[in-house]
């Protein structure tokens, strides 16, 4: 699915957390950083985490691309530039996949492992290129190194999800991935 030509960043994580916790405050930081850098996101266009990358990138004069689920009957964050309604999870997770170049996991529950697990096997079993992936929290860095020991027990490819506990060097990792990409 092509949205244009500036590169998407999917940013998946949690619908949960409001104005002024810290981990809406971080996916704020890290939409303004992104949009800042050329770069627009894409999210699941609800709440929480959603909202406030929506809400730094289009601050920044990024593209705010959600992806919503009709059967959760929400309203979309208002900070969205363009929403795309589907109405099945997996015509949704279709959609968040194919639109991001990169992809960046922040704090999340059950939903957000999914996302991580379906871009992850994707790229593990060459159903879609290697793109670039991020992982923020102490969460994903448990979660992350337990698999990368099963999956090089199976003799996998290892090493395709990277993780940090700074959100500055995680959108770092993804910009400097993104921006060589484009020089080339």
């Amino acid at each position: 699915m092509s949205l244009g030509k500036k590169k998407f960043v999917t940013v998946f994580g949690s619908s949960i957390p409001k104005l002024g916790d810290d981990e809406y405050e971080t996916a704020y930081r890290l939409g303004k950083k992104l949009g800042e850098n050329g770069l627009n996101v894409c999210s699941g266009g609800f709440n929480g985490i959603m909202d406030a990358v929506s809400k730094g990138a289009a601050e920044k004069g990024a593209e705010a691309v959600g992806v919503t689920l009709d059967i959760y009957n929400l309203t979309p964050s208002r900070y969205l530039t363009k929403q795309i309604s589907t109405n099945t999870l997996f015509e949704r997770l279709k959609n968040l996949i194919e639109i991001g170049d990169a992809y960046i996991v922040l704090q999340g529950g059950t939903g957000t492992m999914l996302e991580l697990a379906l871009v992850w096997e994707y790229m593990n079993k060459n159903m879609i290129e290697e793109k670039p992936v991020a992982c923020h929290s102490k969460l994903w860095n448990v979660i992350v190194e337990i698999m990368e020991k099963q999956i090089a027990k199976e003799k996998r490819k290892t090493g395709l999800v990277k993780c940090f506990d700074d959100i500055d060097e995680c959108a770092g990792f993804i910009i400097t991935n993104l921006n060589r990409g484009a020089a080339s």
